[in-house]
């Protein structure tokens, strides 16, 4: 989400963009491209941070004339730190929000997901030419029905991928897979499992040759967390439960970072709490709010 804000003497007003990326890569495939062919599906979430993420924040600072207050979550968090590295980008942000962060992925405790590592589920699909993860297909549908009804609770599906969410309202559980999850690409899946399998914050590695084509060099390049600038404020979020955004890979990226950011640890959350609990406004979205707000009654005084 990219917020601008405005203020009068009364109040601070937050004006938000909502941003939906998992199921686009870029304008260009956009217009050139149906969703059938493979190029479509050529991107990961690198292309999502410096293409799709970075052009949004151009747009809304064009449109505003003003910095932009960013918040993501989970892939949104290395989407937006990824792009915080370009100066050209983190010069237009004013502050930025980042709930469950997983810059690093080396220290999951999801078994469901770690099982899906170990068998090499990623390269499977892409041997298999399946470029599209869509699980609102009717292969994908079947999927989720036998492991929601026939096998396992959708609930407890969730906590096995997640972690345990404490204050997630399980009776809206239907409600929301009709909507989620997103179609992604087989590429994104690949990209975030080299992450988990190396450990490290680095651009998609497509081997040694075509890594030395692309980048020149034969090992992909990191994204260096340390080059984004301590002027730009930051707040992370990030609970006890989580078995994605580990608080030891939490810990990696922050000792990443030149700058201090503001923390909320809450040690009852899980992945999904942060989004949908039942007390998100007041475990964590007032915190939040009351960050953005001091960002920007400090740069009022400027």
């Amino acid at each position: 989400m990219l917020c601008t804000c405005s203020i009068d003497e009364s109040q601070l007003a937050f004006a938000s963009k909502i941003s939906f990326t998992q199921s686009r890569s870029s304008l260009r495939s956009l217009i050139f491209l149906r969703c059938t062919h493979v190029e479509f599906w050529d991107w990961s979430w690198q292309e999502l941070a410096l293409y799709d993420l970075a052009e949004m924040i151009r747009y809304v600072n064009k449109i505003t004339k003003a910095k932009i207050f960013v918040v993501g979550h989970s892939q949104g968090t290395i989407m937006s730190l990824a792009a915080f590295t370009k100066p050209d980008i983190v010069d237009m942000v004013k502050a930025a929000a980042l709930l469950c962060p997983i810059s690093y992925l080396d220290h999951i405790t999801s078994d469901f997901v770690l099982g899906l590592v170990k068998i090499r589920l990623d390269e499977v699909i892409l041997a298999l030419g399946i470029h599209q993860l869509n699980f609102k297909s009717n292969m994908g549908t079947q999927i989720m029905d036998m492991m929601c009804d026939g096998h396992i609770h959708c609930d407890i599906w969730l906590s096995a991928i997640t972690g345990k969410n404490c204050c997630f309202n399980d009776s809206r559980i239907d409600f929301y897979l009709e909507y989620e999850p997103h179609p992604s690409s087989s590429k994104n899946l690949h990209h975030l499992f080299q992450m988990i399998r190396k450990g490290s914050f680095a651009m998609y590695d497509y081997g040694m040759w075509k890594n030395l084509m692309r980048y020149n060099q034969p090992k992909p390049p990191v994204f260096d967390i340390s080059q984004i600038p301590t002027s730009l404020p930051l707040w992370m979020g990030y609970g006890g439960n989580d078995a994605l955004a580990d608080a030891i890979d939490v810990q990696h990226t922050l000792k990443g970072l030149k700058s201090k950011p503001d923390l909320l640890y809450i040690e009852e959350y899980g992945h999904i709490d942060f989004l949908l609990s039942t007390r998100a406004k007041t475990d964590v979205y007032d915190d939040m709010i009351r960050f953005f707000n001091s960002v920007q009654k400090v740069s009022s005084f400027k």
